[in-house]
């Protein structure tokens, strides 16, 4: 098994030594990838959910870089053949945001707050998962007025060279001469 340093930074020390903060975000990924929703305090569940989505992304990689780098984090062969079979699977459209914190009030003993964190997309999920997020066409500010004034973009000029013609219709997403005919003469 390889010996994988986390890099647990100053984020939050959880009033532990290194070694101790380590070996606890170990077997809390661990414990999240069996049951897939575990209860904690909300400072070990805000810990938590950065370390769980790398390690998730790492199991959506599916390389052996990726394999040796999580059996360094991840306990028990069975949560890391989990991870790299059916998480993955489960994630493989999805960008981010594996893992969902949902406060659930105070300890008795102590009244330090709890969280449950959970995986997203599974059954019996505390609450729905919103959509994935998705990618956005990039769109120039000139073409975005324009469409908001109810405004169709006009032919570059034929004295252009042809390199910032063509640079102009794919910004003004103009393709080929059914969109020019349908300007008219092109002026507005």
């Amino acid at each position: 098994m390889a010996r994988v340093r986390l890099r647990l930074g100053n984020w939050n020390r959880l009033n532990r030594k290194w070694e101790h903060r380590v070996s606890l975000m170990k077997t809390m990924v661990t414990q999240l990838l069996e049951k897939e929703r575990i209860r904690t305090t909300l400072a070990k569940a805000k810990n938590l959910q950065r370390y769980a989505d790398k390690v998730i992304t790492l199991g959506k990689k599916g390389t052996r870089d990726a394999w040796i780098t999580a059996s360094g984090i991840i306990r028990t062969d069975r949560e890391l053949h989990k991870l790299f079979t059916q998480i993955a699977l489960r994630y493989r459209e999805r960008p981010g945001g594996f893992t969902r914190l949902v406060r659930a009030g105070w300890r008795d003993r102590d009244a330090a707050p709890v969280a449950f964190i959970e995986l997203v997309d599974r059954p019996g999920e505390l609450r729905p998962a919103g959509p994935a997020l998705q990618r956005v066409e990039p769109l120039s500010v000139r073409a975005w007025v324009q469409a908001q004034l109810g405004q169709t973009p006009r032919e570059p000029s034929p004295l252009l060279p042809p390199v910032v013609r063509q640079y102009l219709r794919e910004e003004n997403r103009i393709k080929g001469r059914a969109a020019v005919a349908s300007l008219g003469d092109g002026r507005s």
